[in-house]
């Protein structure tokens, strides 16, 4: 296929978002026809399916050929390979035939399996904190959490590029959101002293990793801003958790801070292999957080396979450090190369690598090449990110081959070049 045309340049999921009219269905017809045109041009890189589980390589159903192929997974948040782990799926397999395949209620009444509990300890304990809660999923966490602490005249204070699920539990509740530059505690500093009077409590929130940029958050810097002023920290450690730190346990144990965190979230879904969400805290906080975090009160509890799933993942942590060197053999191969390729990275630190390109259309190329090379690569441009910091995002696996990787620095380079990227 040669290269597509700018019939769509300059539109964005943005622009489908708002437009008002009597039909509350009205935006949804020029979306479609918006999609329809990212499909004739190669650029829809979205819902591929796959036909086998998430692994380094996976087998996909290419619509646009029509067939079956195979393609290397640099999409994945499957860090260590945990998905596909024999301890893991044995562990699925025996919790399905011992406790069925449901829990049957909300964990507050009827739903709370010994599983769970044996899972709650597990990971309070890898978070060096008293207590955790878990939720059916890592955004029902952010958003349960912050909704359920954070109330009219309290004031809530985002790094500007939190996951959205942190975002939605701040709309969510009736407090004051603000938001400070990423990174810049300085920043943080004045904001909260300016607010030192105006509001009742006061609670900051940061990734431990930053997903789209692979940055670590200056945890040290932040306690002690959080401390001088009186305000509560919480962290989100959906891709800190088996990443960083010693045995994977994180961003407070990579700065050795365990246990200076008010609030510690994460996600099971990411390097844990499996779905779910946790927060981490005080055994009061917890408590409290399951009688007023809705996301909590009103789902289900998590499956049993899931619940032994992530505990014989935790297992896998502790007895398999092997993994971890892995991935970060693997990080530490793949930024020397790219680097050494001509590719904008930032400041990335972990097993996320944004290529940053910061011209919509040329990522929607990349991405194109990328998949008619066999490189499953995800596309992110505006609005998920500034139009001046569009990238394509490669995620890193401890499973990924040296051969994974030298594919894919070959196509990164060959689709680099022919665009006037590198």
């Amino acid at each position: 296929m040669a290269i597509a045309s700018r019939a769509t340049d300059g539109r964005s999921m943005a622009d489908f978002y708002a437009l008002p009219d009597a039909d509350i269905f009205a935006k949804t017809r020029p979306f479609h026809a918006f999609i329809q045109d990212l499909k004739a041009q190669g650029h829809f890189q979205y819902r591929r399916t796959l036909l086998g589980p998430s692994a380094n390589r996976v087998t996909v159903w290419d619509e646009e050929q029509g067939r079956r192929r195979e393609m290397i997974m640099m999409a994945s948040n499957n860090y260590l390979g945990l998905t596909t782990h024999p301890r893991v799926i044995e562990a699925a397999e025996r919790a399905c035939r011992e406790y069925g395949a449901g829990a049957g209620s909300v964990s507050l009444l009827a739903g709370t399996l010994e599983l769970h509990r044996r899972l709650e300890e597990r990971l309070a304990a890898f978070k060096a904190c008293e207590d955790a809660i878990i939720f059916p999923a890592g955004y029902s966490a952010n958003v349960g959490c912050v909704m359920g602490l954070a109330r009219e005249g309290d004031l809530v204070v985002n790094d500007i590029l939190n996951h959205a699920s942190i975002m939605d539990g701040c709309r969510l509740s009736s407090a004051t959101v603000k938001a400070f530059p990423h990174g810049n505690v300085g920043a943080l500093d004045r904001l909260l002293a300016r607010a030192r009077d105006r509001y009742a409590g006061k609670l900051v929130i940061v990734d431990g990793v930053f997903s789209m940029d692979g940055d670590i958050a200056p945890l040290p810097k932040l306690i002690e801003v959080c401390r001088r002023h009186g305000a509560r920290l919480m962290i989100d450690e959906a891709h800190a958790t088996g990443v960083i730190g010693p045995n994977g346990r994180g961003t407070p144990a990579h700065h050795r801070v365990e246990g200076q965190v008010d609030l510690v979230a994460g996600t099971l879904s990411k390097a844990l292999g499996t779905v779910g969400g946790f927060v981490a805290a005080s055994r009061e906080v917890v408590n409290y957080l399951r009688f007023y975090a809705r996301s909590y009160m009103f789902s289900t509890a998590l499956p049993p396979a899931v619940a032994a799933s992530v505990l014989a993942g935790l297992d896998v942590l502790e007895e398999e450090p092997g993994l971890l060197t892995r991935l970060w053999e693997n990080v530490a191969y793949m930024r020397e190369n790219l680097v050494a390729l001509g590719f904008e990275l930032g400041n990335q630190q972990t097993a996320i690598f944004p290529l940053i390109i910061g011209d919509d259309f040329k990522v929607k190329e990349m991405g194109r090449l990328l998949h008619e090379a066999g490189i499953y690569a995800n596309p992110v441009f505006y609005p998920a990110v500034s139009r001046r910091l569009s990238r394509v995002r490669l995620s890193l696996m401890a499973t990924h081959t040296r051969q994974d990787l030298d594919l894919t620095l070959e196509a990164c380079a060959a689709a680099g070049k022919r665009l006037g990227i590198v």
